[in-house]
């Protein structure tokens, strides 16, 4: 049976009553523990994402309106709080010993730095709380010869966890090219077209996408997820994806059931884009994300929010010695991410039905715009 219009409205409006149940206990309105597992008097630090997680889904789906400009003020102050000096954003309990992503611990740092920054600026733009901005960290990146030395070392082994740091670094660009005084906007802006270039040198002809081995399930599926992050770039610049037809065609020879809140998210961000820029198997990519959205729904937890998985420890991204929590328990990262799911499927099916606020900041959270 096809999912209507009030299911959504009803479903959104459960997931939005339980990220306020999160609320913070002896916290300014509008900071978020991060499940109810959570314990903000033994893990301040968690505050941070539960906080951002649910600022962009609250704004997403208009929940942001039970917040105040006053309240909004506060907000934006706490995430600034975790702001270091050169712009990036930390969450505070986390050390080296305790991370890992990478052998090099300064390339860890980098992408668990890039993630929390873009995260965090998003939260602080839909606060309206953006200004004044801090990217002395992503300018050395403004010089074309050490962007390439940093583009050529990325691991075609691990597409996922590059997608996320291209489209993060790209994302600094932007704001960059946008804010920045003349000269560093002209820099970003020679710099984000030296990324695309190096897209489309790099993109392998048989996937659509960047890295992962032909021939193996898995690396094939996270290529996919990092691509969903890397074709940000594309839509944000506005131009064409190459291979956009072998991209689709994967993407819907994927099972449409539930499965992580990332890997529910990203098929359904690049279909969702790709029905917007092209016509290519439209109604075959209607039917997918329609049955993605039954799925997703079925999966809401009796108190409103979302879980990522049914069953094992969740931990946060590359914090391998930290916070960590039974999986099966809503929180405000996997409620986030599937809500947006649910808004991607029904900014296509319906697209003149609810007015959702997407980020403006390209990684989880934006949309392609709609091209004349």
């Amino acid at each position: 049976m096809a999912v209507t219009q009030a299911q959504v409205d009803t479903a959104i409006a459960r997931a939005e009553a339980w990220l306020w149940t999160m609320q913070a206990p002896d916290h300014a309105r509008g900071i978020f523990r991060f499940s109810d597992y959570h314990a903000p008097q033994d893990w301040p630090g968690v505050l941070l994402p539960a906080t951002y997680n649910a600022i962009c889904c609250l704004a997403l789906c208009d929940g942001l309106r039970k917040l105040d400009p006053n309240a909004r003020q506060h907000v934006a102050a706490f995430l600034r709080e975790h702001q270091q000096e050169n712009g990036v954003f930390r969450i505070s309990q986390m050390a080296t010993a305790d991370i890992y992503k990478k052998r090099d611990p300064a390339e860890t740092w980098r992408y668990i730095d890039f993630h929390v920054s873009n995260y965090a600026l998003g939260a602080l733009e839909m606060l309206d709380g953006l200004a004044p901005m801090r990217l002395d960290f992503a300018k050395p990146f403004l010089d074309l010869a050490r962007l390439d030395a940093w583009l050529a070392t990325r691991d075609k082994h691990e597409p996922w966890q590059e997608g996320n740091n291209i489209v993060n670094l790209a994302s600094f660009l932007l704001l960059l090219r946008d804010h920045a005084g003349a000269t560093e906007s002209a820099q970003a802006t020679a710099a984000l077209q030296h990324m695309l270039d190096w897209h489309d040198q790099h993109q392998d002809p048989t996937t659509g996408f960047w890295g992962g081995t032909v021939g193996s399930a898995d690396a094939h599926l996270h290529a996919m997820a990092g691509a969903a992050h890397n074709l940000h770039l594309y839509y944000a610049i506005g131009r064409p994806v190459p291979g956009a037809e072998t991209i689709i065609d994967y993407c819907l020879s994927l099972s449409p059931s539930s499965s992580t809140a990332c890997l529910d998210v990203d098929p359904v961000d690049i279909l969702a884009s790709m029905s917007k820029l092209g016509n290519y198997r439209r109604d075959d990519v209607r039917h997918w994300i329609a049955d993605k959205l039954a799925a997703i729904l079925a999966h809401q937890n009796s108190d409103g929010g979302f879980a990522d998985e049914a069953d094992g420890t969740l931990r946060l991204d590359g914090w391998v010695r930290g916070y960590a929590e039974p999986q099966g328990i809503s929180n405000t990262f996997a409620t986030w991410f599937r809500v947006l799911a649910i808004a991607h499927v029904s900014s296509v099916l319906w697209p003149e039905w609810r007015q959702w606020r997407f980020r403006r900041m390209i990684g989880i959270g934006y949309a392609a715009p709609v091209r004349a």
